[in-house]
């Protein structure tokens, strides 16, 4: 097996192959750590990697399977958490040097459930600091390299590493967060697939919080096939009572096949096409004749709710309110030490007001009801993921001026999602000319995770986007 002979396969490839005996999970979990330690130097997804443990665990696997107690499709499959997760034993450091020493306990749920699945846990990824931000920059740990392009691009945040490790090679799955676009950003601008999940369809128990109300977890993966088989496994109501509770556990399995057939699938019109780059808009609408191929009907529809979400959005009030308080201790106490890019929108929460705050959820509220009467008869919408494609490191990192205006614009058209509650996909649908990714986002309404995660399959079978991979011959030069 050679350094590169596995770049491209899928979760689902890969446990054919062991199912085969053609590949082994300790096979597996070496090639990827080799892979780590020949990337990660220069692309800086990993935070840490836990190299022995996997190892133990993969031979755990291995030895499961040779008794003949095969657990299922991701039995023996290595992935990555983004640094919010808590692994026991493990620091959760949030992206940044403040927590390093805040060593978990328990593993989060979302992490038992995996094991409990045969997953290989191989390191931790580095995120934004707090998860608050959609570029992906962190001058504490450093900013992960997007794969895509020789000159530093930016990954996407805050699940930056996750997207930059699925991206190169370096594990078939890792975990992200989504509060505002923190799972699809990364998954735009990196070129593969990103599942933002309804809140409350999976535990979020022992993820370090951002936002009560917004955050939700899923995986970042080569294809919707992948993302669909770790949801499956992920879902679960929170056993906190404090925590909203989704419907009952969804078979998103069985159905898949039948992709886009019969589905109804239309592109929402105004807001989320405003200022889109030429190429993103071209490549976002060429995917309605695939749908149309595929057996669905594409058709065009106005949809205000989206401009309304952001006019229910002012500044991010909701999400500022409860990202400082969550993390109020480190404002209060350390705030010189604090990413600067960070610090200054954390203390936008500071001053927000109980009326403000409680009028903010209750025009949500409101509006969710509407969005989903206008949607009757439609079973989702296909939006740009981003407006723009990954840009240089150096065009947005000058100035606060700079950042906040990309930082704005990467997280425009997801942050819709969040106000509304959809569940959402992100795939690639082409590639610029210079040969950074496209992202397609599936909005789905809330809980329909099994359409979107259809009508993803449908398209990844009916296209190669998801198989082209990038050139990292500048990595391994360097």
């Amino acid at each position: 097996m050679t350094g590169s002979s596995l770049y491209c396969e899928s979760i689902m490839s890969l446990a054919k192959q062991i199912r085969q005996g053609e590949l082994s999970p300790v096979e597996l979990t070496e090639h990827y750590l080799q892979r780590i330690q020949a990337l990660d130097g220069r692309l800086n997804a990993f935070r840490l990697v836990c190299a022995d443990k996997a190892l133990a665990d993969a031979k755990v696997a291995e030895q499961m399977l040779h008794s003949g107690n095969d657990l299922g499709v991701l039995h023996g499959i290595p992935y990555a958490v983004k640094d919010l997760f808590d692994v026991a034993g493990l620091p959760t450091s949030a992206g940044t040097h403040l927590l390093e020493k805040n060593i978990a306990q328990h593993n989060s749920t979302a992490v038992d459930k995996l094991s409990q699945a045969g997953m290989i846990l191989l390191g931790k990824t580095n995120t934004v600091q707090f998860a608050y931000g959609g570029v992906g920059l962190n001058h504490d740990h450093g900013t992960p390299h997007n794969p895509w392009h020789a000159a530093h691009h930016v990954p996407g945040g805050s699940s930056s590493g996750s997207g930059v490790a699925v991206a190169a090679g370096m594990v078939p799955m890792a975990l992200g967060t989504d509060t505002g676009g923190s799972v699809r950003i990364p998954a735009s601008l990196c070129g593969v697939v990103g599942l933002k999940t309804t809140v409350g369809q999976v535990n979020r128990a022992g993820v370090y919080p951002l936002s009560q109300t917004l955050d939700t977890v899923g995986p970042l993966t080569k294809t919707a096939a992948d993302a669909a088989h770790v949801y499956q496994w992920l879902q679960g109501p929170d056993p906190d009572p404090y925590e909203p509770v989704g419907l009952a556990t969804q078979d998103v399995i069985s159905d898949l096949a039948q992709g886009a057939n019969g589905l109804h699938v239309a592109f929402a019109e105004t807001t989320f096409w405003d200022d889109v780059n030429p190429e993103v808009e071209k490549a976002v609408r060429a995917c309605g004749a695939v749908f149309t191929e595929l057996g669905a009907k594409v058709s065009s529809i106005e949809f205000p709710h989206a401009a309304q979400a952001l006019t229910f959005n002012p500044r991010g009030l909701a999400l500022a309110a409860e990202a400082y308080t969550n993390n109020r201790k480190w404002i209060e106490d350390h705030f010189d030490e604090l990413d600067p890019v960070v610090g200054s929108r954390l203390m936008v929460g500071k001053d927000v007001g109980a009326v403000e705050y409680l009028q903010c959820l209750m025009d949500w509220r409101v509006l969710r009801g509407e969005a989903l009467e206008a949607l009757q008869g439609v079973d989702a919408l296909l939006v740009p993921a981003t407006i723009t494609p990954a840009m240089p490191l150096t065009e947005i990192d000058i100035n606060s001026d700079k950042y906040k205006r990309y930082n704005l614009a990467y997280l425009r058209n997801t942050v819709i999602g969040n106000i509304l509650n959809f569940c959402g996909l992100v795939m690639p649908c082409g590639f610029t000319e210079s040969g950074l990714p496209i992202g397609l986002m599936i909005y789905g309404k809330p809980f329909a995770e099994d359409i979107v995660l259809r009508l993803g399959y449908g398209f990844q079978q009916a296209t190669d986007w998801h198989l082209k991979t990038p050139d990292l011959s500048f990595v391994m030069a360097s």
